[in-house]
């Protein structure tokens, strides 16, 4: 990695350049624990080692796990080193929920992969939380939602036909959801409501999250409309219970 002292694009300004250190390293740090260089529980090399790599003080390198500590990156073990955390991603469920934006804020890479999809017709539960006639033509899909190349939670997402035709296609492209919808002209969506409960997983969303059936899940299902209030995704997702935290925002524009 590049020696952040010697850099030739530094900061003129030296006050400006050292506050920034700790927080190019913590960036680093956490791509690189994103990548898997990394693995959960694995202990990061010493501040000394650290210090020495990116070319800082110790104080610098304390600071960015600090800060790597405060978003449950890592933990700091007094007398042992610093660890990377047994994966507890903390993600939001506000009114512009959005995987990768979660990921994102908590330094981690990830997105969606569409397991299973079919076009179907919708169920009573279905159609009245998309306020369709009953029967009408969905779009089911099972998606699993990875960060940092681990399962988060696994997910029935269900759409209106024939209003998002393309939307599998474009998923499968770009991992996103918010691009999906957006090539279908919804560029912005909220969340309407979410309902969370703990229950025990099946066989086959334990077997995708990678965990056993004995460990509990987060169940939570969602709805989300366009800028008219018209519903266009019915959600139920599985998170994995060991990994994920799930924030509630109350205060979210």
């Amino acid at each position: 990695m590049t020696n952040l002292l010697t850099s030739p694009h530094a900061p003129a300004d030296r006050t400006s350049e050292r506050n920034s250190f700790w927080a190019r390293i913590a960036n680093e740090l956490a791509d690189a624990i994103a990548r898997g260089v990394y693995l959960p529980g694995q202990r990061l090399p010493s501040e000394n080692l650290l210090a020495e790599q990116y070319g800082v003080n110790r104080h610098t390198i304390r600071r960015s796990l600090a800060s790597m500590c405060q978003k449950g990156l890592v933990r700091i073990t007094q007398g042992s080193g610093t660890y990377v955390e047994d994966f507890a991603v903390d993600l939001l469920i506000g009114k512009r929920t959005r995987h990768r934006q979660s990921l994102a804020h908590a330094g981690l890479r990830g997105g969606l992969e569409v397991l299973e999809a079919q076009r179907t017709r919708a169920t009573v539960a279905q159609a009245q939380a998309l306020q369709i006639p009953a029967r009408s033509a969905v779009l089911h899909l099972r998606v699993l939602g990875l960060g940092a190349g681990q399962p988060l939670h696994v997910s029935e997402r269900v759409f209106p036909l024939p209003r998002f035709d393309r939307l599998e296609a474009v998923l499968r492209e770009t991992g996103s959801i918010t691009e999906a919808f957006a090539a279908h002209g919804v560029s912005d969506y909220t969340r309407k409501e979410s309902r969370i409960t703990a229950q025990l997983p099946g066989a086959e969303v334990a077997a995708q999250l990678k965990q056993p059936v004995s460990r509990p899940v987060l169940f939570v299902t969602s709805v989300n409309v366009d800028h008219a209030g018209i519903p266009i995704e019915f959600a139920s997702a599985w998170f994995a219970g060991d990994r994920v935290k799930l924030t509630v925002a109350h205060d979210e524009r």
